[in-house]
């Protein structure tokens, strides 16, 4: 059950780690992070003194403690989103105030909601007082959701010993979320992993129970089609069904932006629309295979699918003309909710700079992430200002004081190196001084190393300065394009009830239409790609430039006629920089590249 149309997205390592304890009571799904266990177990400290529980740390030298933390602090956040749900029920309809009625009025427009407002409406006590019964059991938590990066899987060592696969950061997160009591779902973004979704399959939460449905459910993050079906077919042939393909804009997103090449959101929605029924069909038969295999009896149909989108979307025409003429199942919020204290972790002066953020110059998308991936960033943030300054003194670099993210650079060293740690940067920087480079190219290379930051540490920062954890900390903050358009502090009521139509929040009149603002970013990407090409600094092909150029008229048609059907009331507005990209995409300098 679905209470509503949309979720609260995984934000950075820090912002939702312990959202579902403010929103799952009220029906709100939302997604953690579980990559950092330092956190985890900081976190686990701090809630179980604040309800009273015991505390038995886990400590980092004990056995499996990275597993083992995840698994206690998700067993400590299901206990106790029970405990408040099971107040929220119980408490008193004739109280306006009362938890019960801010779970139906947070609502959208449906038959639960319908019942509510029936039972208010209700003269009659004893009638009034059974369709009260009736509805107490039906006000169910949100799902209580955990989020893994399945690139995010650096290697363990021990005594100078590499420790074996499943040790590694992401099987270590999957063995604590498959062992944990939590009944929700698994995240996995950041593509294919063929050794953590096999590792997948040795957890029995994962396969269906007596009533067909697993305990644990697989959602994917993808990008497109082809990647659905392509992930979708590696877990079914293991025995393991996708209940969810949530899609992300490339690019119209907060944190690590994966760019297609080219392909935007409305055609990918729009694909996904018309070929929605290959994905049980073509999935069903190895994933019964599979069941059989393992003794598991086949199933008699496909276990129920949805589709959801996230990125960039911003207000209610957008949400309704997703989930009416797209279809899809729901929608994901995440960036907005950097707003709403209820709901997101962040410090007080964070929050002040995402409030003043206008325009690029305040959102941007930066090299930050040591991933090489392009990376959403505040410019203001303390995280920033701290990296700033640490290259002014002349001490680039981070001390790498978690190391999430020494994955596979071993250009100076044997074992893995962050490339935002201090002593990658001080090598690769005297390294540049013996390089055959040009000036321009040196000096291009030189902001992309130092512009790399300790990400796995300070998107933590929020929540570690805010509860007093580490008062020195320097916060990262990884808010998408979209906070420019919002301009205040809300309520959980006041963003739930923009997402529903109820009022609107927006601060920005012109603000474009998420699929054009989509559109824009990849013209500004496919601009910078252009750049390093012409610096002899990217490995592109010019098949690869023709076809993203190809890719995005292919987006403007295809908007063109979207426009003649659903846009009425901004159309011509559409239409007018709908046409200002076409020109602006055909002009760019390509000839050179496609020949």
């Amino acid at each position: 059950m679905f209470p509503h149309t949309f979720h609260i997205p995984v934000m950075g390592t820090g912002f939702t780690i312990d959202t579902p304890l403010k929103v799952a009571r009220y029906g709100i799904a939302s997604v953690m992070s579980i990559v950092d266990d330092v956190l985890v177990e900081q976190m686990r400290r701090f809630h179980s003194e604040s309800a009273g529980e015991p505390y038995e740390p886990i400590e980092a030298r004990e056995e499996d403690s990275r597993a083992r933390r995840i698994t206690a602090y998700l067993d400590l956040v299901d206990r106790l989103v029970a405990r408040q749900s099971a107040e929220l029920q119980a408490s008193d309809f004739d109280d306006e105030k009362s938890e019960i009625n801010r779970y139906f009025r947070l609502l959208p427009e449906g038959e639960l909601r319908a019942r509510w407002d029936q039972m208010r409406q209700t003269g009659d006590p004893a009638e009034r007082k059974r369709l009260q019964e009736e509805l107490r059991p039906l006000a169910v938590p949100g799902s209580i959701d955990v989020n893994i990066m399945t690139k995010v899987d650096a290697d363990r060592w021990k005594g100078g010993e590499k420790l074996p696969p499943e040790h590694s950061d992401a099987m270590s997160a999957l063995r604590g979320y498959g062992r944990s009591t939590l009944r929700s779902s698994i995240i996995f973004s950041a593509g294919l992993n063929q050794k953590l979704y096999t590792y997948a399959a040795q957890f029995e939460d994962f396969l269906p129970g007596a009533d067909g449905e697993p305990r644990k459910k697989i959602v994917l993050k993808v990008s497109d089609f082809r990647s659905a079906l392509i992930q979708g077919k590696f877990l079914a042939k293991r025995g393991l069904w996708v209940s969810e393909y949530r899609i992300e804009s490339g690019l119209n997103c907060g944190g690590h932006a994966f760019a297609t090449d080219g392909y935007l959101m409305g055609p990918i929605l729009d694909e996904f629309k018309k070929r929605r029924p290959e994905l049980p069909g073509s999935l069903f038969t190895p994933y019964n295979e599979a069941l059989a295999a393992r003794g598991v009896a086949p199933l008699d149909a496909p276990p129920r699918l949805r589709i959801t989108v996230q990125g960039g979307i911003g207000t209610a025409g957008e949400q309704e003309l997703l989930l009416r003429y797209y279809e899809v199942d729901g929608t994901g919020w995440a960036t907005p909710f950097l707003l709403v204290p209820e709901v997101a972790n962040v410090d007080d002066y964070s929050l002040t700079r995402l409030i003043e953020a206008r325009s690029e110059e305040d959102v941007y998308l930066s090299e930050a992430s040591p991933f090489g991936i392009p990376f959403w960033t505040l410019r203001h943030s303390p995280s920033e200002i701290a990296r700033r300054k640490r290259i002014e003194e002349g001490r680039p670099g981070s001390p790498c004081p978690k190391g999430f993210l020494k994955l596979h650079n071993t250009e100076f060293t044997e074992k893995p190196i962050c490339t935002a740690a201090r002593a990658y940067q001080t090598l690769k920087l005297k390294k540049l001084t013996e390089d055959d480079l040009t000036e321009e190219q040196r000096a291009v290379i030189q902001r992309g190393v130092l512009a790399k930051s300790c990400i796995c540490h300070d998107l933590a920062g929020a929540i570690t300065l805010n509860i007093g954890i580490d008062p020195e900390a320097t916060p990262a903050v990884c808010a998408g394009p979209n906070i420019v358009n919002f301009s205040r502090i809300a309520t959980l009521e006041e963003m739930v009830g923009h997402i529903y139509g109820r009022l609107s929040l927006l601060a920005n009149p012109d603000r474009p239409h998420m699929f054009l603002r989509e559109l824009s970013l990849y013209v500004d990407y496919l601009k910078k790609e252009i750049d390093k090409h012409s610096l002899g600094l990217s490995q592109r092909t010019p098949k690869y430039f023709r076809e993203f150029r190809e890719n995005l008229l292919h987006g403007v048609e295809y908007y063109s006629r979207l426009a003649e059907e659903f846009i009425e009331d901004q159309r011509a507005r559409f239409e007018d920089e709908l046409a200002r990209l076409q020109a602006e995409i055909e002009q760019l300098p390509l000839l050179d590249l496609v020949k």
